[in-house]
């Protein structure tokens, strides 16, 4: 793992984390509502068929594989990163900066 470098401030901060100096003030109320939200936000309750190549779906499986979760949830996660805006064409990206 990556080892960040942290300024002072930050480490005074983890240091205190760790040694138990700061408690949380969420209620019960504001956990189950946080809870709920949570489950809401990634309730998967539409269905869609989807034409790809062999080469496309062999590769996502794989991929898949590799990260230890079904192939649907992998398709899942990608979408969902895509129109959140944390997942980019950067091939697409490319061409239009280099016009």
């Amino acid at each position: 793992m990556k080892k960040i470098k942290l300024d002072k401030d930050e480490q005074s901060l983890l240091e205190a984390f760790e040694a138990g100096q700061f408690e949380s003030n969420l209620t019960p109320e504001r956990k189950v509502n946080i809870a709920k939200s949570a489950e809401a936000t990634f309730k998967k309750d539409k269905k869609i068929n989807i034409r790809i190549s062999n080469r496309d779906l062999s590769a996502i499986q794989r991929r898949a594989l590799e990260e230890g979760i079904p192939y649907q949830s992998l398709v899942s996660s990608i979408i969902h990163k895509y129109i959140s805006g944390s997942l980019r064409d950067v091939l697409s990206n490319k061409s239009t900066n280099s016009v």
